[in-house]
């Protein structure tokens, strides 16, 4: 029935489901059809992108149809009978190069190599609009202090403000001369836009109210690499590759305040939260620390060996000698400033104390060994003697089916691209924290019960067990368990045993499904119960602890 000969649109994937007896095929075209058996009656046939369809999948009842689209980065759900979409989500096309959290940590917006500019909501994963003004790839995104607009630079020579409340692209900022624009900042206020060229070497200054051109910063002579304004003061930091940051001050007509001389290209900067301290990566594998109003460093980190990059299949030296040339290109400290995320051309995501200057973990973001330099050894004889089973290439036997007038397509490697990390970004909440990666956007949360409660109430959750688990002092698993018996006299006899020194780690470690719980039995023990101040205690750090999260649900 398919791909019979002189039909270019070949059949792609396939499913079939036993119980209603519906065959559905997808074609390279984008184009699937639905078929009763075995009368071989077509019911349906819809095209839902113009890309090859990769993968069908049909559910247990056989009313919704799922397809892949892995060009897209598309997945459909359709219910056949009634002829709507389920589901609709879309993935940016290419690499996603640049992310930036709401204020709130409610969303995330990412910016891609497609020239889309998408926002996500955390708590579901998906993606509620996509911007697609841009005629180029997005270099850099962030949110406004407001967390209702949203800015992105792009190469196409434009930086572009979007409404969250209409979804519409409101402000459009251009430079007077074209210019492709390799990063983005916006000031505390939200007034004050800048974006760094890559090519014209300049920094452009817009005002967000009026959209007017307000000045043109030239002192770098190289690609301007990363912008950050001091969310205390009026100054802006530059990163150039011409080994130097530069401190603009917005208030004395954007004079170069402090030139700060690196050893190697500059890559990233930034502003610590109480705008005291600057963090700098360069292209020698160091992040060096500045207190820059006296321009003095006041630390180092040597992260090169932290990266362990492995070497790629064409290279000619070892990873040990092309470690070398790696750096950290991604920079973001952590709310109160204690830590420092760096990332860059790596697998690996590091986390650094400030302070101590040292690692305190390091975060593994794929295991895909289809991409390139994910194999960690030093010497070549290593690398070819255990060589990796999806990176082993037979070539004792080629299928003459697979022959072209221009070779064999078995000898085409099929293989992904390098492994890297292109942005990393703190959640303001400081619970959880983000990476655009070759491998998608990730998110690593400490949360990570969330609302699922895996333990269900079983003949083990009793008030003896329950007695049992407080007397061995874990407090959170007893109040978990007294909650699933839901006895008012147990569940207070097990807060009121919880020492008061006690009370900021059992709230911190507490299932989000709980929190509305305790809170709610906090409530209505306020009014008859004689320990007034310690309820206020549990009241406070619970609110401090999950008030944003119980904020937007």
């Amino acid at each position: 029935f398919f791909n019979k000969e002189g039909d270019f649109n070949n059949l792609t994937a396939a499913a079939y489901h036993k119980k209603t007896h519906l065959l559905v095929t997808g074609f390279a075209s984008g184009i699937f059809h639905l078929h009763e058996l075995p009368d071989f009656n077509l019911i349906h046939s819809l095209s839902i992108s113009d890309q090859r369809i990769a993968s069908i999948s049909i559910n247990c009842t056989g009313d919704w149809i799922a397809f892949g689209c892995s060009g897209l980065g598309q997945l459909l759900v359709w219910e056949w009978q009634s002829e709507s979409y389920v589901l609709k989500q879309q993935g940016h096309f290419n690499s996603m190069v640049s992310l930036a959290y709401s204020p709130d940590g409610q969303y995330i917006v990412t910016g891609g190599e497609d020239g889309k500019v998408k926002v996500w909501n955390t708590s579901s994963s998906f993606c509620f609009v996509t911007f697609t003004e841009h005629n180029s790839g997005v270099t850099a995104v962030t949110f406004t202090s407001t967390g209702y607009v949203v800015l992105s630079a792009s190469l196409d020579g434009t930086v572009r403000a979007f409404d969250l409340h209409r979804y519409r692209n409101f402000r459009t900022f251009t430079s007077p001369r074209p210019s492709q624009f390799s990063c983005l900042a916006v000031d505390s206020s939200g007034e004050i836009v800048a974006a760094g060229s890559q090519d014209s070497f300049e920094i452009f200054i817009w005002s967000m109210q009026s959209g007017r051109l307000l000045d043109v910063l030239a002192g770098h002579e190289g690609p301007i690499s990363s912008l950050s304004f001091n969310p205390m003061k009026c100054v802006l930091a530059s990163a150039s590759w011409d080994k130097t940051v530069k401190l603009w001050d917005m208030l004395d007509s954007w004079r170069t305040k402090e030139t700060l001389i690196m050893n190697s290209d500059v890559l990233v900067v930034a502003f610590r939260p109480d705008g005291k301290e600057l963090a700098v990566a360069a292209l020698n594998g160091q992040i060096t620390f500045w207190d820059h109003e006296n321009a003095v460093q006041t630390g180092s980190i040597e992260g090169r060996h932290d990266l362990q990059m492995g070497r790629k299949e064409l290279d000619k030296i070892t990873a040990k000698q092309a470690a070398k040339g790696k750096s950290f290109t991604t920079l973001c400290y952590s709310a109160d400033g204690q830590s420092i995320l760096a990332g860059g051309l790596s697998k690996f995501v590091c986390i650094y104390n400030v302070k101590e200057q040292i690692l305190m973990k390091k975060f593994e973001i794929s295991c895909n060994y289809s991409l390139d330099a994910m194999e960690v050894c030093e010497h070549r004889s290593r690398f070819f003697s255990f060589p990796h089973p999806h990176k082993t290439l037979v070539l004792e036997y080629l299928d003459r089916r697979k022959m072209t007038e221009f070779g064999s397509l078995a000898l085409i490697d099929e293989g992904g691209g390098e492994i890297r990390v292109t942005c990393v970004r703190f959640c303001p909440t400081g619970r959880s924290w983000a990476a655009t990666s070759t491998e998608g956007l990730l998110l690593y949360s400490l949360d990570s019960g969330l609302i699922f409660d895996p333990f269900e109430l079983d003949i083990d959750v009793t008030p003896s067990n329950i007695h049992k688990t407080l007397s061995q002092k874990e407090y959170t698993m007893a109040i978990v368990m007294a909650f699933k018996l839901n006895e008012k006299k147990l569940i207070q006899e097990v807060i009121e045993a919880v020492p008061s020194s006690e009370v900021d780690v059992v709230c911190s470690s507490l299932p989000d499904l709980y929190v509305e719980k305790l809170l709610e039995f906090l409530a209505s023990a306020f009014e008859i119960s004689c320990h007034l101040e310690f309820y206020l205690i549990w009241a406070h750090k619970l609110l401090m602890l999950h008030g944003q999260k119980l904020k937007t649900r």
